[in-house]
């Protein structure tokens, strides 16, 4: 079988996503790992190989299975939400052939390949939670290779060091923050053992479990304390001697207080769960708010425009729901009171054209940090 060269579309989809611009800086400093598994199949020249060792003169037939069963397992960073670099164990499992030859027996091979790759990944969101990402890299592998046979002129186990390149495209969805899925192509470039080259396809599904990392926590605003209900004003001094009845105050009206928590405090990196800056911000609003009767409690959760809308969405329902949660299982607010919405990045603070770009860069990311936030807003009576 003759060795193929890797298929034109690897390398140009390799090549577009590795050039995406970077952008959607929510995901910077990430760090993930993962397992792939999935099919092989090998190009190697088997008829090449197998001339090296059969008796000279005589003519044969080739039988291949070049199937077999290969996995992956890795680490990455994630750099923004358009690169990332990888680092892997790769096992590309076997491939066999016999060539048989007329009264003279058969010849079988087996040729086994692994190795390391260190790629570049490039990432291009879709919306949805979709993600097109392409890979370039290198690969360092050894081919193992055993033959057997009746008609073979010497029953040689070689084996062969190869420095070789990857290349592959594949499609991640996000299912949550926490966990996501790949299917991806990739190609191989390996030793066949005995001094050539083959190449190997892996068709493969991938989990991939992002690891949480906190952002360095920016000052909490300032909270707002719960208005009290307005004091009567004193009455004027009675003008006879009679005394004045006792005054009837009017009831006040529910007094009204918003209060402004920042994301990135709240929260670690990419996560919806209360982290420890969130709870003592909580904690002080709770403190603040201690004797107030409550008629109604709203949690809005709000993101930056970095990132796919879906995404952003789901991200600020979440976010909402854990604050409602603290404030009732920690601090003993009545759930049925409480509401939550999420409003993604549908309601920034800041303003058209304030934050220009479209690029993760440092600028940007500390511009839009006042689009991510959680609002918290209390209606009641003291």
């Amino acid at each position: 079988m003759t060795t193929r060269r890797p298929a034109s579309l690897f390398c140009l989809a390799g090549c577009a996503s590795l050039l995406a611009v970077p952008a959607l800086a929510q995901d910077d400093g990430r760090f993930y790992g993962g397992l792939s598994l999935g099919q092989t199949r090998a190009h190697y020249d088997e008829q090449g190989i197998a001339d090296r060792f059969l008796r000279p003169g005589l003519s044969s037939t080739l039988t291949v299975d070049a199937r077999d069963t290969g996995y992956r397992l890795f680490g990455g960073h994630r750099f923004n939400r358009n690169f990332a670099v990888e680092l892997g164990v790769v096992d590309l499992g076997r491939s066999s052939f016999t060539v048989s030859t007329i009264g003279a027996g058969a010849l079988q091979g087996e040729l086994k390949a692994r190795g390391l790759n260190l790629d570049a990944i490039g990432l291009l969101p879709l919306g949805n939670g979709f993600t097109a990402l392409g890979r370039a890299g290198l690969l360092y592998a050894q081919t193992r290779d055993r033959f057997s046979g009746t008609n073979a002129a010497s029953n040689p186990a070689p084996r062969q060091r190869h420095t070789g390149y990857t290349l592959g495209a594949g499609l991640q969805y996000d299912v949550n923050p926490a966990f996501l899925v790949r299917a991806e192509a990739t190609r191989y470039r390996v030793g066949d053992g005995v001094g050539g080259h083959g190449d190997i396809d892996l068709f493969s599904v991938s989990l991939v479990f992002p690891f949480g990392h906190a952002p360095t926590p920016r000052a909490v605003p300032a909270l707002a304390a719960v208005a009290a209900a307005p004091q009567p004003e004193p009455l004027p001094a009675p003008a006879a001697v009679v005394s004045a009845p006792e005054p009837v105050v009017a009831a006040a009206p529910a007094p009204r207080s918003r209060v402004s928590l920042s994301a990135d405090s709240l929260f670690a990196f990419d996560q919806a769960a209360v982290g420890p800056a969130g709870q003592a911000a909580l904690d002080a609003f709770a403190a603040q708010a201690q004797g107030t009767q409550f008629d109604r409690v709203n949690v809005e959760g709000h993101t930056d425009r970095l990132g796919s809308p879906a995404y952003n969405q789901r991200l600020s329902v979440q976010r909402a729901e854990a604050v409602k949660a603290y404030l009732v299982g920690s601090r003993g607010f009545d759930a049925a009171r409480v509401a939550v919405e999420g409003k993604g990045e549908s309601s920034p603070v800041t303003k058209p054209g304030e934050c220009k770009g479209q690029r993760a860069t440092p600028e940007l990311i500390a511009c839009l940090q006042p689009d991510r936030r959680v609002d918290v807003e209390v209606t009641g009576t003291r």
